[in-house]
């Protein structure tokens, strides 16, 4: 009854057989070695290093890292993680050339700063004063207190650097462009020569506009004092007309009478009960 009950089926010992192969050869796609350690040949698949893929005949060595290897074609060496003899080595790498800038504050070399990186000023973090020397300024705050217009900032070489920031009193707003207060400045002397002309120009558009104000003021008293004269002319000093009709004419089709103004020839149509 035993032999019976163990004995299996052709259908079975064939259906093991396949289930064997196919788990055999999932544990050799899977099976991954340090690339850093000796290779291990594994018993079941052969003397083949289990590091080593052939992808449509094309041999990798898996690094361990989730990447593959393209194995050179002379290579011989059975060990990846040792030298290859048929490898050549380039000594005559393309080197980056890296540019040192010098810091005007404190004369130190620097690579990277925020300064250099959006203003062109070679300035280093560490001496980076965003409070006072390197403040922002925006371009209307500039506009207005420099008296510079948009082609000062545009047009005039080299167009000014800035940066470009959501509007902190409503972020549906346009972004606000902020300057180098320090290269705004400089921009200003350049359009107009010096702090002294600056101020000159401060003050000639204040008298302008003080002169624009006295005149618009002007210009309201005097429609003020028309609108006074003519409203001295009440209802009863003002010159009405009272209509003084003539003889009533009878219309025989329309049953109706009409009489007309005898000043102003107004023509008035009624009935008579």
């Amino acid at each position: 009854m035993e032999d019976a009950a163990t004995e299996l089926t052709e259908a079975q010992k064939a259906r093991i057989e396949r289930n064997k192969a196919k788990a055999l050869s999932l544990r050799q796609a899977k099976l991954v070695s340090h690339p850093h350690s000796l290779t291990k040949t594994d018993t079941n698949a052969g003397d083949v290093p289990s590091s080593i893929i052939k992808v449509q005949g094309v041999k990798y060595v898996d690094s361990g890292g989730g990447f593959l290897i393209e194995q050179s074609v002379g290579s011989t060496n059975s060990n990846p993680s040792l030298p290859d003899a048929n490898v050549k080595v380039i000594d005559n790498a393309i080197s980056i050339p890296v540019t040192y800038e010098e810091c005007l504050k404190c004369g130190d070399s620097f690579v990277d700063s925020f300064l250099i990186n959006n203003f062109k000023y070679n300035v280093c973090d560490k001496c980076h004063d965003p409070e006072d020397e390197h403040a922002l300024i925006t371009r209307t705050e500039a506009k207005a207190e420099y008296l510079l217009k948009d082609c000062d900032f545009d047009k005039r070489d080299p167009p000014l650097l800035y940066i470009s920031r959501k509007n902190p009193r409503n972020v549906q707003w346009g972004e606000m462009k902020l300057y180098l207060h320090l290269q705004v400045e400089q921009r200003a002397m350049e359009v107009w020569g010096d702090e002294k002309e600056l101020m000159q120009q401060h003050e000639n558009r204040l008298e302008k506009r003080e002169v624009s104000k006295i005149r618009k003021y002007n210009k309201q008293m005097k429609r003020l004092r028309m609108e006074v004269r003519s409203s001295l002319y009440t209802k009863e000093t003002k010159a009405t007309h009272v209509h003084q009709y003539g003889e009533d004419t009878y219309n025989e089709e329309d049953d109706t009478y009409t009489h007309t103004c005898l000043t102003c020839s107004f023509t008035e149509t009624y009935e008579k009960m």
